[in-house]
């Protein structure tokens, strides 16, 4: 069974080039608005779309991503209406690979059988859920490649070779290498720390490996995009929402275009880089 996912990944191998992930929260900081800006973002350079699911106890994201999720919260954001968000982008883009992110009990109170039927007819393709382990893949895991959708592990720089074969066991899509120990926006990657890294993955594994934290300019994506598959960006997006709404922390004119040009300065830098042989 093909993704969309696989199938964008094939397209950039033969394109010679990586992937560019942007991160948004979905319902950030309004449905309307954030619908708005996901739209956006394929135009700007978005190869693949990671769509969080807010939560109220988001314990790996940084205070921008955690803020994020906050302002859906409160905008009404329930992972009911990210799916609709979902289905709503599907009717213009049947093409750009939409993953979900985020913890698990938002979905365990949905019900997992009735979640995957609902994400899969929506259109999403992967899942990223980041406080399940191996151990646990009979929960969700397991269930959601017999349904068709990509689970994609986390790898981190603690993750040494004696577990790296369970983190990538039932792993499809992509490996993301979280390049930095600590939460979301924390501090920078260090591309040469990062190429070891993503070269020992590679040799557990034929997935492509997709680097995210600590990714905040072109320059920086264009030194990861040469070392990894693909260079995923959260926080510096969320910033740039953040930094366009007014005092009451509403949306304006410019928040839409404050996050795809802030994309498309970042896809320039990914699409700049010269990927080292896989």
């Amino acid at each position: 069974m093909t993704t969309r996912i696989d199938t964008r990944f094939a397209q950039l191998k033969k394109e010679g080039r990586s992937a560019f992930v942007t991160f948004l929260m979905a319902g950030d900081p309004d449905p309307e608005t954030s619908l708005q800006i996901i739209r956006a973002l394929p135009q700007a350079g978005a190869d693949i779309i990671e769509i969080g699911m807010p939560f109220t106890d988001p314990m790996a994201d940084g205070p921008s991503i955690q803020a994020a999720g906050l302002r859906a919260l409160k905008a009404g954001m329930t992972l009911k209406k990210t799916l609709a968000m979902v289905r709503a982008f599907r009717e213009g883009d049947n093409a750009t690979p939409l993953v979900l992110m985020g913890y698990y009990n938002p979905i365990y109170i949905y019900g997992v059988d009735k979640f995957l039927v609902d994400a899969k007819s929506a259109g999403i393709d992967g899942l990223i859920i980041v406080d399940l382990p191996p151990e646990e893949d009979t929960e969700l895991c397991m269930p959601a490649l017999k349904a068709g959708l990509n689970f994609i592990r986390l790898a981190t720089p603690t993750t040494d070779d004696k577990r790296l074969p369970a983190v990538l066991a039932n792993t499809s899509g992509f490996v993301y290498y979280v390049s930095i120990t600590g939460i979301t926006g924390a501090a920078a990657a260090d591309s040469g720390a990062v190429g070891e890294a993503v070269a020992r993955i590679r040799r557990h594994t034929s997935l492509p490996v997709c680097v995210g934290f600590g990714i905040r300019t072109p320059e920086a994506a264009r030194a990861i995009a040469e070392r990894a598959s693909g260079a995923v960006v959260g926080t510096a997006l969320v910033d740039a929402l953040r930094g366009s709404l007014d005092g009451e922390g509403r949306a304006t004119a410019k928040t839409v275009s404050a996050v795809a040009d802030l994309a498309a300065s970042l896809a320039l830098g990914v699409r700049g880089a010269k990927q080292a042989a896989e």
